[in-house]
């Protein structure tokens, strides 16, 4: 029995397998679309590219559909809490009188086939191997299932990078972590120890600035109540172990000192003439990398970001206001050096090169300057 491959679906299949063989996009699913294909890449130029293969038979029908996208590109911008996304509407089949545009930083293109990419020239500036990608030697049946293979085989071997990510690891160095922190406590306890804890390695300001530099850290292991101890203990267990497992060992000890270092910076400089201790600046530099994590693996965590994470952030927040006795300034601190600590190191098969570079710009500013508030600039 002779299979006939259609035009159009062997067109779809080439662009799909461009995309997301050679451009890194993957598929979006959304429920009750149908007749086309979100696929997205949040570090391409056009975030979201769509294929459309319903027949648009007049100006009304393609109003609508743009008057959709736009909507779904909406609610992906507040997921992704992009303020612009440039989308690409690929149209497969239209009617002779539509008259096709372009709109709100939606391109719009109609392609009966690949020659039709040169009627495009701006799309050579975003995809200048396009043409090259297209052409296969490979004829009907043979074309079509060489495509569905590569997809497929691309697909996997995400899937087999995603898994290798998510695969739950032994937590080692946040279970370290949280044991000092347990037995600084039991010095303090068992030995009246409160005291001499405080004086000698808080973070305190004035001090700092007369050369105890190492209270920048070592604030952050004292915990003189018991359930201050016990609530950022079961904290940073909860939160470490996933960044312990997403980040590896390395970076997930880059990330917690480098944000405890911060949440200090920001503290002696907002909250100078009082004496911090605990682990909650560190913490919520985690709860920064988790975010950041949470944006580039969004496809696998789902409404995780949106509906668990930022919530966490803002909760803990607004109690640091709203309660005495929390240095949400540190809490503050702690949040903007895991991000940028985290957007320097990278995150594995997702950032690129650029966004690794801005990481370490970012880093180095935030600190020159906190440095420079805290130490130079005359107070």
């Amino acid at each position: 029995m002779n299979l006939k491959i259609d035009t159009k679906d062997t067109l779809v299949m080439k662009l799909l397998h461009y995309f997301i063989t050679e451009k890194n996009y993957n598929p979006i699913i959304l429920h009750g679309v149908q007749n086309e294909i979100w696929l997205e890449n949040m570090t391409g130029d056009y975030k979201i590219i769509r294929i459309v293969f319903e027949y648009i038979h007049n100006d009304e029908q393609l109003g609508f559909d743009m008057f959709k996208t736009k909507r779904i590109v909406k609610d992906i911008k507040r997921k992704t809490f992009k303020f612009k996304m440039n989308v690409l509407s690929i149209f497969t089949d239209l009617g002779d009188n539509v008259n096709l545009k372009s709109d709100d930083n939606i391109d719009c293109i109609y392609l009966k086939n690949e020659k039709d990419l040169k009627k495009y020239n701006f799309l050579y500036e975003y995809f200048p191997d396009i043409d090259e990608n297209m052409k296969y030697e490979e004829k009907g049946l043979n074309l079509f299932l060489k495509l569905s293979d590569d997809i497929n085989e691309k697909s996997k071997k995400d899937a087999e990078k995603a898994n290798k990510i998510f695969t739950p690891k032994k937590p080692i160095f946040t279970k370290i972590i949280i044991a000092i922190n347990v037995l600084v406590f039991l010095f303090a306890l068992l030995f009246n120890g409160s005291s001499f804890l405080i004086n000698n390695f808080s973070v305190y300001g004035p001090l700092i600035r007369q050369g105890e530099i190492y209270r920048l850290l070592t604030g952050a292991f004292i915990h003189i109540d018991f359930f201050h101890l016990l609530f950022n203990m079961y904290s940073l267990y909860v939160v470490g172990s996933q960044i312990e497992g997403f980040f590896g060992r390395t970076k997930f000890l880059i990330i917690y000192f480098l944000s405890a270092i911060m949440a200090s910076l920001f503290s002696i400089l907002l909250n100078s003439n009082v004496a911090s201790i605990g682990a909650s600046g560190a913490i919520f530099g985690l709860l920064g990398a988790m975010l950041y994590f949470g944006y580039y693996y969004r496809v696998y965590l789902g409404n995780t970001l949106t509906s668990q994470i930022v919530p966490i952030i803002l909760i803990n927040l607004l109690m640091g206001f709203l309660l005495s006795g929390i240095d949400n300034f540190a809490h503050i601190g702690g949040l903007v050096g895991g991000i940028v600590t985290t957007m320097a190191l990278g995150i594995d098969e997702k950032s690129d090169k650029n966004s690794k570079i801005n990481g370490v710009i970012f880093a180095i500013i935030i600190f020159a300057f906190l440095i420079f508030m805290n130490f130079i600039y005359p107070r």
